[in-house]
């Protein structure tokens, strides 16, 4: 399968902006590009790439004064499958985790384990430790927090939708992968294109898309709370403690963000010149 990926992001800025940007499909797909991915700015500006703590591909550039606008466009080749579900995977004990996984435990920026770890073990104490219990955590916060672009804000954390109980995919994320770790289950927040590949079209415009991942029997798989069933076609781009971590654009200094288009489509193989 061709999945063609892309956005086209501008940004109005008074004055000269110092910026870092993660629009750069992730290393770990690097192999799937067919030909190559391409960034462009307007006005053209010099973007240095390098990669963060995280192993994400990060760019340096400094706005110019009125803005600038990014396109970015690639065609990935991906399986077509959907995400892998490994009922016997295993939690492994946090004595036996690799030391880099272990940040992964900790709370972090929305993710305050502290204020849920009680809350976590009343409810999922009881269910087997491994897949069984990450999947009763995503169902559980599928069933109790509502989808509503409305209820977003940047400042919202795993607690706020724990007490809210609505928000936005990255909503959903915060608060399962939180409740992972009150459980001693490493998890990280991901952040990629996710377009509606094998299912109904969704009328509202793109986004890129928010989920998480854990650690069992020594790999990371692919969960999500707000759609909690497997889905074709994940291009990643990011992965960090949480959305902190991952943004698309962090600014040094005011900017208005004027628009923002996400593409994230299959293409047939006659058509992916």
């Amino acid at each position: 399968m061709l999945i063609r990926v892309g956005f086209e992001i501008s940004y109005g800025a008074v004055a000269e902006t110092p910026m870092v940007i993660m629009m750069r499909i992730h290393p770990s797909r690097a192999r799937d590009i067919v030909g190559e991915e391409t960034i462009i700015t307007e006005p053209n500006v010099r973007i240095r790439y390098y990669h963060d703590s995280f192993g994400n591909i990060c760019g340096r550039l400094t706005a110019p004064p009125g803005g600038i606008t990014f396109r970015g466009d690639a065609l990935v080749r991906d399986t077509g499958l959907p995400d892998a579900v490994v009922p016997e995977a295993q939690q492994m004990p946090v004595e036996q985790l690799p030391d880099e996984v272990l940040l992964y435990l900790m709370a972090s920026r929305y993710c305050e384990t502290d204020r849920l770890t009680d809350f976590a073990w009343s409810q999922f104490g009881n269910t087997p430790p491994g897949w069984e219990r990450v999947q009763a955590i995503n169902t559980w916060v599928h069933n109790h927090v509502r989808f509503d672009y409305q209820q977003a804000r940047p400042t919202k954390s795993a607690f706020d939708v724990f007490e809210e109980q609505q928000g936005v995919c990255r909503d959903f994320a915060h608060l399962a992968l939180t409740l992972c770790r009150c459980m001693n289950i490493p998890a990280r927040y991901v952040t990629g294109y996710m377009g509606d590949i094998g299912i109904p079209p969704d009328p509202a415009p793109m986004d890129l898309s928010g989920w998480y991942e854990v650690y069992l029997s020594g790999k990371w798989y692919t969960f999500d709370a707000r759609h909690n069933k497997p889905r074709i076609g994940r291009i990643l781009m990011a992965t960090g403690r949480d959305a902190a971590d991952v943004a698309i654009s962090t600014t040094f200094g005011q900017m208005v963000l004027n628009k923002f288009v996400i593409v994230s489509d299959e293409v047939l193989e006659s058509k992916a010149g």
